[in-house]
């Protein structure tokens, strides 16, 4: 089976579950039914990992020790682009390396999505203009000013509008769940839900 490449951005100050969340999904997914299809691979539709722009070692927040796969020098193809949030965002919106980055793999990419905060960056690298999105309920604020283009949404979970933004953290569980049960269908994202012990919200849009 060839598998989906989900490449999920790291930096410092990332917050764990905005990136760890979709991760537990993407890599527990599997298109046959039960406990059993977990311990293998064999039919597992993604392939996870983690990207940083020139180190491998960083700080998320709370001060979990993380370490890359890969760095922007040697990311394979990404078909499925997972920009989360965190402190960190703040000191990268002005990081024309990494928006050019974000830019470029999202055009090369079938899936664009961010996790809370992660929406401020997609809007700084342009990728939603005329675009509705949402994120975090404290940066809602933040996202209105990058420009008056973005119809920001604040009381959906997921907004799905050619990109794929979350509100915050925990959302970001429920972004990859759309994007599975888009590519999949019901029984196989509910049936990952259930190994995981998920309890999915509806409040999309």
């Amino acid at each position: 089976m060839k598998k989906i490449n989900v490449g999920i951005l790291i930096f410092d100050e990332v917050e764990v579950l905005d990136f760890a969340g979709p991760f537990e999904v993407f890599s527990r997914t599997r298109l046959l039914k039960g406990a059993e299809s977990r311990r293998s691979d064999d039919s597992a539709p993604f392939n996870p990992f983690t990207v940083s722009m020139d180190t491998e070692h960083l700080t998320a927040t709370g001060g979990l020790k993380i370490i890359a796969d890969y760095t922007f020098n040697n990311f394979p193809k990404i078909d499925i682009l997972i920009v989360p949030g965190g402190y960190g965002t703040r000191t990268l919106l002005n990081n024309e390396s990494l928006l050019k980055w974000i830019k470029s793999v999202s055009d090369k990419a079938n899936i664009t999505a961010s996790v809370c905060t992660g929406s401020l960056l997609l809007a700084k690298a342009g990728l939603l203009e005329g675009k509705r999105a949402t994120t975090h309920w404290g940066a809602i604020k933040a996202l209105k000013s990058i420009s008056k283009n973005i119809c920001v949404i604040s009381d959906r979970r997921v907004v799905n509008d050619e990109i794929i933004t979350s509100a915050g953290v925990s959302s970001g569980i429920d972004m990859a769940f759309m994007i599975v049960e888009n590519l999949y269908g019901e029984e196989v994202s509910s049936d990952t839900a259930k190994y995981i012990e998920f309890h999915r919200s509806k409040q999309t849009l």
